[in-house]
């Protein structure tokens, strides 16, 4: 079994506490660097999590010829940059969501990638590469709740350090760009559908000049999805997936623990069936998906189209928020 050899741009805590330790689990990934802009730090990760190889740069990392994909998690503001720069380098490109800091951004890396139809270049959402999502997806265009009409998200967290890059305005920080985009994407994957018309109310840290709470309306032909998301709020994630004869409700949609089974609920009529999901790591997966397409030159599950329109509805929900009213999409 071919193994894609894989570099990482950022020793990004998203990167060595969930991504990495997943992907070198995996059946068909090899993790073979690391870089980060110092060249300590970036030996000092490759040490602890046994990487082999370390560079003081991003573009050191680029220009190893071993290298065959790259894992992107560097701030938002530089993810279509570096995306592009990797492209150009020859590397398949696997870039941490939000894929831009705006629709216009995102469209850029469509562009340009459309200069590469050999590489792979696909957003890390992860979630839904994960057997709870792949079942619940399921259920719903099977029928087994009906007809699709209500899907309501939460997810919130607290975060109050200055210096984390989530309360960076410059960097695209903010609660909507950094899980507000999980309930934008939800939706539509669910739907099949792009939002029609967009609400969107949206509360600013008087500090870091990020939006902390933003509560949205999607309105899709077929149905309606609502979310709340908060970086200043009470740890909380769940999402309720509501048809005409049924509900599914999943307990942790989007940090899966890969440690334990996933828990979700299946209601049909007046009988709910508790789901228990077998353990796994949703980075693993996701890893595996893009690296298999990679050997099996196929093509990845999430087109970059997706990641533009996804995109597209959160440019919508800023610009209702901003003007106060509903925005077409």
């Amino acid at each position: 079994m071919r193994k894609v050899r894989w570099g990482v741009m950022s020793t990004a805590k998203i990167a060595r506490e969930k991504v990495i330790p997943a992907m070198q689990r995996g059946a068909y990934c090899d993790v073979r660097a690391i870089a980060s802009r110092s060249p300590d730090r970036a030996r000092e990760v490759a040490r602890h999590l046994g990487i082999p190889r370390a560079f003081g740069s991003y573009e050191a990392l680029l220009a190893d010829a071993d290298i065959e994909a790259v894992y992107i998690p560097l701030p938002n503001h530089l993810h279509v940059d570096w995306s592009i720069r990797a492209l150009a380098s020859g590397k398949h490109v696997l870039c941490e969501k939000p894929l831009g800091v705006n629709a216009a951004d995102a469209q850029e890396l469509l562009v340009a990638a459309g200069e590469y139809p050999h590489l792979k270049v696909m957003e890390g959402f992860m979630y839904r590469h994960h057997p709870q999502w792949q079942r619940a997806k399921l259920l719903v265009d099977r029928g087994k709740i009906g007809e699709l009409r209500a899907i309501q998200s939460f997810f919130a967290y607290y975060n109050v350090a200055p210096d984390n890059i989530r309360n960076r305005a410059d960097a695209g920080g903010g609660g909507l760009m950094d899980i507000g985009c999980y309930p934008v994407s939800l939706a539509r994957y669910l739907f099949e559908a792009e939002p029609l018309r967009v609400c969107g109310v949206m509360e600013l840290d008087p500090v870091f000049k990020t939006d902390r709470q933003v509560s949205g309306i999607m309105v899709f032909g077929a149905g309606t999805a609502t979310f709340t998301c908060g970086t200043q709020l009470a740890p909380y994630q769940r999402v309720n997936i509501l048809g005409t004869d049924g509900r599914i409700e999943i307990e942790i949609p989007f940090n899966a623990p890969p440690d334990r089974p996933c828990r979700m609920w299946f209601q049909s009529g007046s009988q709910v069936e508790e789901i228990q999901l077998e353990v796994c790591d949703q980075y693993t997966i996701q890893g595996d998906i893009f690296a298999k397409a990679i050997v099996d030159d196929a093509t990845v599950p999430t087109p970059l189209t997706d990641a533009v329109a996804n995109m597209q509805v959160i440019d919508a929900l800023v610009m209702s928020a901003k003007s106060g009213s509903w925005v077409s999409v």
